[in-house]
């Protein structure tokens, strides 16, 4: 085959042009370029790839320096077999390469698909920081057009959350033996790269309509026509300056705001430059100087952390090896240039740290509840941030958590605790443990161990009110498996908090009780009923045949990490139905909060329904939302009330949740609250059925919606079952009265429960 030497700075494809054969680089690098950004491949990398099931190619290839490539022919995606056959050696080669480049692309997809939720958020935090100091100067605010279409970033071709793991396995599996014999069998490496290809693909399509939501955004900030973010600003700093007034704040708002989109890779930057340049002309123009605003030093609060290892294994108390192999475990850490590394040295590394990560925490944890002395600072940030050292945090985010810990013990109670202050309450009696992997809570856990003859009868008598015990098993049972699933990368998973694992400005990931409190009442507003809980009036003799709605929301926890996802650990604690379900969010949440908090919440109402439908969850003769979910997923092709265009939407659908129908109806809950409550349909008919009749709107929501005639029998339905119920409590109420008897208060408190739902 033809060797081809290429200059630095040569383009070897466009976007677009035709794939007719795979490039294989024996020296040299090369710059892929995709929608929102690009990487670098080079020697042993194969040109093209992951392109093999496209015409074209859909992503453009420049030298970045003298490459020299080898060339073979692929007039056709069955070719190559054929060539695999020809050159066994390149099999190994290519399967590599696609599956790095496929872990690279599935990470540009997730930074993508953060920097599309951090966008939308700051836009609205900026909006109204100008509304506020349009208030502060007593100045109308100028109003952004169409603001309110735009919601939260909801992906349509976002790639499988397994897919990230999946690769990175694999990646492993065949870096650690490149010679074994399924990485030589021709037909098994096709099958790789053939799926490969269009995972590829469709984590490119992801891309791209990331990068089209994110222009939509930038629209808002900068545009041709100058209605936008940035001109409210600057013209609102023009008149205060024109007052002689401060503008130092409103002039730090404004590079705040260029700060956020600066980098961003959808940005029109010579539009940027140009509105820029008019600025400081104007400013000029005014006599205005660039106001100075002063920094926060951090010195004083990196001082109290200087040497945050020792103190934090001084604290731990726990025995020389331990401590010894711990320091130089975070020691060989710090000197990783890539902390994500697949390799199997730093696999090896990640899961040493981790194991003695979890050591170090229960020795801390455990001293720290029976300790009297306020806990050191480096210690308490270990327990609510699992901080370990401030070189791996870095400076500003060091400073940053060090700001941080002196709100965290507010967040002990009122539903929202931080997972040091969970294990307090705990220990303190106000809490009970959660249920391990097997779903037994503490006490079948004992019973269990009594059963298996492991434990006496006098033993099971004391474990049963023991704190500590109780900790214990918490921490070893419930601590690693959602700190670990909150992280969301699990191949990568580490323990320790380092900025490597940031990804974005913590001032902006950072769960606070105040903004679950919010999320939760945004999603109160829209399905009210979530957190009801149906159960008979067992309280009150007079009405105790009568069923009564419980609302009782969620404790929610805050892991100590920086992550992507949140779990829905429990549905209900104990066996006590109007208990708080516990839902696990990391402290640093990297995703859209608010979309987040929706999966779980539908994630708690599908698990809810099987707790009280008990085994036949899916038995149609017992009406429920998991039985009617149940029974519209399994026979969808034989639905006549579906066009063949839902049903292939289903079938794509499906496969994508790995075949799980609690997956399917949390992709349509999260549809159902964000876009079909704001009159934006997404869903076909028998869905939009289901959740409405399960799930239904807020009487606000339902206000909103009732001019879209897809709604209209749906409205009319549940109006007509709200006053029957409510018809029958008032009943009931008046024959209570007439008889001499008070009406109970939980009897009142359910005709308001229908009150709030039907027009006053």
């Amino acid at each position: 085959m033809p060797f081809i030497d290429l200059p630095k700075n040569k383009t070897i494809y466009k976007a677009g042009q035709p794939l007719t054969a795979l490039h294989l680089i024996t020296s040299g690098s090369v710059r892929v370029c995709s929608p929102t950004g690009e990487y670098v491949i080079g020697k042993g990398d194969m040109i093209g790839i992951c392109e093999i099931c496209s015409e074209v190619h859909f992503l453009a290839y420049e030298t970045l320096e003298a490459v020299h490539i080898m060339n073979y022919p692929l007039p056709n995606p069955e070719a190559l077999q054929d060539l695999f056959e020809r050159n066994p050696d390149l099999a190994s080669l290519s399967v590599l390469s696609a599956f790095r480049q496929m872990c690279t692309m599935l990470n540009h997809c997730e930074e993508s698909a953060l920097t599309c939720g951090n966008l939308y958020n700051r836009l609205h935090e900026h909006l109204n920081a100008y509304q506020a100091f349009c208030g502060q100067y007593q100045l109308t605010a100028r109003e952004l057009t169409d603001l309110e279409q735009i919601t939260t970033y909801v992906g349509m071709e976002t790639p499988d959350m397994w897919l990230t793991d999946f690769y990175q396995g694999l990646l492993q599996i065949f870096s650690a033996n490149p010679a074994a014999s399924v990485a030589r069998e021709p037909a098994v490496v096709t099958g790789f790269l053939r799926k490969a290809s269009l995972d590829f693909r469709k984590t490119f399509l992801s891309l791209e309509e990331q990068l089209n939501y994110q222009k939509q955004l930038l629209h808002y900030y900068i545009s041709p026509e100058e209605e936008d973010l940035f001109s409210c600003y600057t013209n609102l700093f023009y008149q205060v300056a024109q007052a002689s007034a401060d503008t130092a704040d409103i002039y730090a708002a404004i590079q705040e705001v260029i700060s956020t989109i600066t980098s961003n890779a959808a940005l029109d930057k010579p539009q940027l430059a140009a509105r820029l340049q008019s600025f400081r002309e104007n400013m000029t123009r005014l006599g205005t100087k660039q106001p100075v605003s002063s920094d926060t030093p951090q010195g004083e609060a990196l001082d109290q952390l200087t040497g945050s290892l020792s103190v934090i294994l001084e604290y731990a108390a726990a025995d020389i090896e331990t401590s010894a192999a711990f320091r130089q475990n975070v020691d060989d850490y710090k000197q990783l240039s890539d902390k994500s590394s697949s390799d199997e040295h730093a696999c090896r590394l990640r899961r040493k740290l981790t194991e003695g990560f979890y050591t170090l925490y229960t020795h801390v944890l455990k001293k720290s509840l029976t300790a009297d002395a306020p806990l050191p600072l480096p210690v308490k940030l270990f327990l609510i941030f699992g901080y370990v050292d401030e070189d791996l945090a870095g400076a500003a985010n060091s400073a940053y958590l060090t700001r941080l810990a002196s709100g965290q013990d507010e967040m002990n109670g009122d539903g929202v605790y931080t997972f040091y202050n969970w294990i307090k309450n705990i220990y303190e009696g106000k809490k009970q443990p959660s249920r391990n992997e097997f779903g037994e809570d503490y006490i079948d856990y004992l019973h269990k161990q009594k059963a298996s003859g492991k434990l006496s009868e006098q033993e099971l008598r004391d474990l049963t009110d023991n704190p500590m015990r109780k900790v214990e098993f918490e921490i070893r049972n419930m601590f690693p498996t959602v700190n670990k699933i909150t992280y969301g990368r699990v191949t990568t998973f580490c323990p320790i908090f380092t900025s490597d694992n940031i990804l974005k400005d913590p001032a902006s990931c950072h769960v606070t009780a105040a903004a679950v409190r919010s999320v939760l009442d945004r999603i109160r507003s829209v399905d009210y009923s979530a957190f009801y809980r149906e159960t008979l009036n067992t309280d009150c003799p007079v009405a105790q045949k009568e069923t009564i709605h419980v609302e009782c929301l969620p404790d929610m926890i805050l892991m100590p990490n920086a992550g992507i996802r949140g779990v829905t650990w429990q549905e209900i604690e104990g066996r006590k139905r109007t208990t708080p379900a516990r839902m696990m969010l990391s402290v640093f949440h990297m995703e859209d909060l608010y979309a987040t908090t929706i999966r779980l919440v539908g994630d708690y109402r599908w698990e809810m329904c099987k707790r009280v439908q008990g085994a036949r969850w899916n038995d149609l003769s017992e009406r429920s939302l998991t039985s009617e979910y149940f029974d519209y997923i399994q026979f969808y092709k034989k639905n006549n009330d579906l066009t063949p265009e839902a049903k292939d939407r289903i079938r794509q659908s499906l496969m994508g949740a790995k075949n799980s129908f609690k997956e399917m109806f949390i992709r349509d809950y999260l549809l159902w609250i964000m876009l079909e409550s704001t009159a934006s349909p997404r869903l076909n008919k028998i869905a939009r059925q289901i959740l409405f009749t399960y799930c239904p709107f807020s009487y606000e929501v339902r206000q909103r919606v009732q001019s879209n005639p897809l709604y209209g029998e749906l409205l009319r339905r549940h109006d007509v079952k709200c006053q029957q119920h409510l018809s029958h409590l008032t009943k009931l109420c008046q024959k209570l009265r007439n008889e001499g008897t008070q009406v109970p208060e939980t009897i009142e408190q359910e005709v308001e429960y229908y009150k709030k739902q039907l027009p006053t």
